[in-house]
């Protein structure tokens, strides 16, 4: 196990360092003078110099670049163009309203899409079965945004049931983030962009486990569990749903680093203040620190899911483990 962690280590911390260095050299060629961005056009040359100085430049770039890994290696993220504020205090804000919007929905999608799977896979050849699949593609194929409106049109205005827009309604007093997202305001406007994430990435999880359950039923450990008299249920949770878990558990992995910063029309049908939106305003208005740091961010979350399921696969399945030590 131990031969297996630092190995998974190792592959994490490379991997991290061609991604970072990659983003560095991708945004100082895409825009050599990202100043353009910050100052007038009125300013004097002299002024403009000092500008490009104090940002670091004018050096080479291999001196930038080694200033970008200390300034990363110690946190130090810049500051934003736009908000002229940390970058550090921008990202992190924004990336806890994108968690708390897309780690619920995740979860519900998950959790609710791995148990109607199963249940699919016991009832093949039923109605059940035909009219689960069919839903299930349908919310996958609709156009997010299309759905978001939808909800927003029925939910929101039709029924007056749920909030539309933002995070909280307004006027709101309170200033700390926690104090913010631990009222029943919040919790309300939360229950609807939730909903609409979870529905479409909810039939992923539902048809990786029927089929993988499909593969297994008729794998002979099944059939010895019937034989020691286990009922169905027992046998169909206990023991295949376990086996069946693993590739719904990577892609479990996969889809949340990826909606971290990929609900980007999500956020904006309901203005939800979160990456995927700030990323997008980023480019928008050439705050490339901003926009650098996002996807570093996005880039350190997908690698931390990935070695974390490493870990819950060795639990899953300890043949994973025994293996990588032989390798």
């Amino acid at each position: 196990m131990r031969t297996f962690l630092i190995s998974r280590v190792l592959q994490l911390l490379v991997t991290f360092w061609v991604i970072v260095t990659v983003l560095f050299f991708l945004f100082r060629l895409g825009l050599p003078d990202p100043t353009l961005a910050l100052i007038s056009e009125g300013l004097s040359p002299d002024d403009r110099q000092r500008v490009i100085a104090q940002f670091g430049l004018d050096l080479p770039l291999w001196q930038q670049y080694l200033v970008y890994l200390q300034n990363l290696a110690t946190g130090e993220l810049g500051m934003s163009f736009h908000y002229k504020a940390p970058v550090g205090d921008i990202v992190f804000e924004r990336l806890a309203n994108t968690l708390i919007l897309m780690l619920p929905a995740i979860l519900l999608a998950y959790g609710f899409g791995a148990t109607v799977g199963t249940v699919l896979a016991w009832r093949r050849g039923s109605r059940l079965e035909g009219v689960g699949i069919t839903a299930g593609l349908v919310l996958r194929s609709a156009p997010v945004f299309w759905t978001g409106m939808l909800a927003i049109f029925l939910f929101g205005i039709t029924l007056a049931w749920l909030p539309t827009s933002g995070m909280r309604t307004l006027p709101y007093e309170e200033t700390t983030w926690i104090g913010r997202v631990t009222t029943w305001d919040f919790l309300w406007h939360l229950v609807l962009p939730m909903l609409v994430i979870a529905a479409y990435y909810f039939a992923l999880p539902m048809l990786i486990m029927r089929n993988t359950m499909l593969e297994l039923i008729g794998e002979d450990f099944i059939e010895f569990c019937r034989a020691r008299g286990f009922s169905e249920r027992r046998t169909m949770y206990r023991h295949t749903a376990r086996n069946a878990l693993l590739p719904v558990v990577t892609q479990a992995a996969v889809t949340t680093g990826l909606a971290v910063g990929g609900q980007v029309v999500v956020e904006v049908v309901f203005s939800w203040p979160g990456l995927g939106r700030e990323m997008f305003q980023a480019v928008r208005t050439s705050d490339y620190p901003v926009a650098q740091a996002s996807f570093v961010m996005l880039a350190s979350m997908v690698l931390v899911l990935n070695f974390l399921v490493d870990i819950l696969y060795s639990k899953l399945d300890p043949r994973v483990t025994h293996a990588a030590a032989k390798g």
